[in-house]
């Protein structure tokens, strides 16, 4: 028995990101150049004036009125876009949330304890979320949690700003 035949493989369309050359069709661009005060000119000179360099004509900004273009080697554009974008991403820092469970009748050197490793956390430049969990008739005593907590954000207030007060 044989098996049925696999869809043939489809290249994937590039998304183009900007009109290049023959692909602008507006019929006035702005030109700009480096160290030379932006022109608009036709389109057509524009191109025979990157070709003469060798160079491609690139669509910066296509919601201008005229569009504005610049000449140059659009592989190396592209190459230095994705540089900088990468580099961006690098930069970026990521958020940790470190969470710190009290309960309600947490005494003061287990509170202490957990001090300690908050002050830790905020130090490494992470978020902290602490929380009282209550867990079968101890929600009588609501009142202690909301103590607790404000105990530790007033310790806690030359590591960090209180985003939200205890509910």
């Amino acid at each position: 028995m044989r098996r049925p035949r696999k869809k043939n493989f489809q290249k994937r369309e590039e998304k183009i990101l900007h009109r290049i050359n023959d692909k602008i069709t507006v019929r006035e661009i702005r030109l700009v150049r480096e160290g030379q005060e932006p022109q608009v000119m036709n389109t057509s000179d524009a191109l025979r004036e990157a070709e003469a360099e060798g160079l491609d004509l690139v669509e910066i900004s296509p919601k201008a009125d005229p569009p504005v273009c610049k000449i140059l080697d659009y592989k190396k554009f592209l190459y230095n876009q994705k540089k900088k974008q990468k580099e961006l991403k690098a930069k970026q820092s990521k958020v940790v949330l470190k969470e710190i469970r009290f309960g309600p009748n947490t005494d003061d050197h287990d509170f202490n304890f957990k001090l300690a490793h908050a002050k830790k956390f905020l130090e490494e430049g992470s978020k902290l979320k602490a929380y009282v969990f209550f867990r079968g008739r101890t929600i009588v005593f609501k009142d202690r949690g909301e103590i607790l907590l404000l105990k530790l954000a007033q310790e806690l207030a030359d590591y960090g700003v209180v985003e939200q007060m205890p509910k």
